[in-house]
């Protein structure tokens, strides 16, 4: 075995252990603690993902070196680490992002408990990405939950104690399902480790036995992480939670800790069960059409809301709602295409987010849609990276979201009969999308006269007076750019790591 097939089980445990270690520092200690983690762990992913090219073939990491059912295990492929290194990079974009706004809305005694939970939930994200382990999936949900919902409620105020309040409850709910079809599939299958269940799971589905606890174990499973990645109707505790939480957890929390879930997910899909046996249950119908109202729904809240950070967030319940469709379309076609929209929707949500805080901060700190007028001049910089994001969001080619929607409508062609709402849903959602995205950079470039900024006591900012933010918006607009034009070789490069799966 050679040192960097280490590096995955080193990047779990690294970002477990500097958790409680933060927890002891300063609040700038902890700072510099988390963004040396999340920099290490970044470039071991990277060299992860270029030995399993290399190389052509995924690879089994035991710990400790024991064999099932006395050890664990963790796998390696290319879309594995694919995950991983996306994950990283953009979750340090994130928290280089967010810097200003951590430090002025969170206590200073409570700054380092904040790095704890991200350092945890980094450490569950990577889990659920290279685990070969059911229950140990299960633990590592857990501790996402958890470190998502200290993020969200770390500012301890009404809004995002409450907010906190419902996504537990949800989240609680989504576990308890999650579990409940873990048990059952033990019980099945004698098994925990994922290879091994699958070929227990095909033996049964072949003899014909056990048919409908099969099927309620994989029901249970997916509802229970749909929940938790707030597909539509389970999406109540979003808005709330995005919307009142500090930028650093509104952009990881929308683009980081629901696509853990849909990972985790998409490895049940291909892992456990079998993709083949996925597509005969019929489950996937459901999520077809949970992902198309998802789709509507939440782009209708998002041009009801009059809250630019909560209309983001209701945006993210649409963009959820693809991935589900994609799921649905039950082909790998539309497996791909949701893979690819996860990268595309965490790369341009994010930068949503931090643009938003941009825009807000020359506003007057409201993120009321009649405060923000002309704020695309006063900030220069956030202005353009949330036209980027909001373009992409559309569709609009050179930008990563027209990737996504066009994979999506090639994978509708080969959906038979779901092609017709599949094309349907994608036109109908991308309209409303124009809707609510271009009406609001409408307003952030309808010039205002001087006298009014005065009165309003709103200020102009240039990119030099917060340069990590800065730093952060320019990174995410190349991404976006790099992903919306240099789309064929991380296509390929999916389509190689769900080979690698199956």
């Amino acid at each position: 075995m050679q040192f960097v097939q280490n590096f995955p089980f080193i990047s779990i445990i690294l970002s477990l252990f500097s958790g409680p270690l933060s927890s002891i520092m300063s609040g700038k200690t902890a700072k510099k603690i988390n963004f040396a983690v999340i920099s290490i762990i970044t470039v071991m992913s990277c060299a992860v993902l270029a030995f399993v090219i290399g190389s052509g073939e995924p690879y089994v990491y035991m710990m400790g070196h024991f064999p099932a059912p006395w050890g664990n295990e963790i796998r390696v492929g290319v879309l594995e680490a694919s995950m991983a290194v996306i994950f990283c990079v953009i979750m340090l974009l994130c928290m280089v992002g967010g810097v200003h706004e951590r430090e002025a809305e969170i206590e200073e005694t409570k700054q380092n408990l904040y790095y704890v939970m991200v350092n945890l939930l980094l450490c569950s994200l990577l889990a659920l990405i290279y685990t070969n382990d059911l229950f140990t999936a299960y633990v590592f949900v857990e501790i996402n939950t958890i470190s998502a919902c200290g993020l969200i409620m770390i500012r301890q105020n009404g809004r995002t104690l409450e907010a906190a309040t419902r996504y537990m409850i949800m989240s609680l709910l989504g576990s308890g399902l999650l579990l409940l079809g873990i048990c059952f599939l033990y019980d099945l299958t004698g098994h925990l480790l994922m290879s091994n269940i699958q070929e227990q799971v095909r033996i049964l589905h072949q003899t014909g036995n056990y048919h409908i606890p099969l099927l309620v174990s994989l029901g249970l499973m997916s509802v229970g992480l749909a929940i938790k990645s707030a597909l539509f109707p389970f999406h109540t505790w979003l808005p709330d939670a995005y919307g009142y939480s500090t930028v650093s957890s509104a952009a990881i929390l929308s683009s980081l800790v629901s696509k853990g879930y849909i990972f985790l997910l998409v490895k049940i899909f291909y892992r456990v069960i079998g993709f083949d046996i996925v597509r005969d249950s019929k489950v996937i119908n459901v999520l077809f059409v949970f992902g198309i109202a998802g789709m509507i729904m939440g782009s209708v809240s998002a041009i009801r809301e009059n809250n630019i950070r909560r209309m983001i967030a209701y945006s993210s319940v649409a963009q959820i709602g693809y991935i589900y469709m994609g799921f649905g379309l039950g082909t790998t076609a539309g497996v791909i295409a949701s893979i690819y929209h996860i990268v595309s929707h965490a790369a341009t949500k994010s930068l949503l987010f931090v643009a938003a805080s941009g825009i807000t901060d020359v506003s007057g700190d409201s993120t009321k849609f009649e405060d923000l007028t002309g704020a695309g001049y006063r900030n220069k910089l956030a202005g353009v990276a949330f036209t980027v994001g909001s373009l992409s969001m559309v569709g609009i080619p050179m930008f990563a979201g027209f990737i996504s929607k066009l994979l999506f409508a090639q994978a509708g062609m080969e959906g038979n009969h779901k092609l017709l709402p599949t094309l349907i849903a994608l036109a109908i959602s991308t309209i409303l999308n124009a809707v609510y995205f271009m009406k609001t950079v409408i307003r952030l470039y309808t010039p205002v006269s001087k006298s009014y900024i005065k009165k309003r006591g709103f200020r102009y900012m240039t990119a030099g007076e917060q340069k990590p933010k800065s730093v952060a918006l320019v990174c995410f607009i190349i991404l976006n750019l790099f992903l919306g034009l240099f789309s064929e070789p991380i296509i390929a490069l999916f389509r190689s790591g769900l080979r690698m799966f199956s």
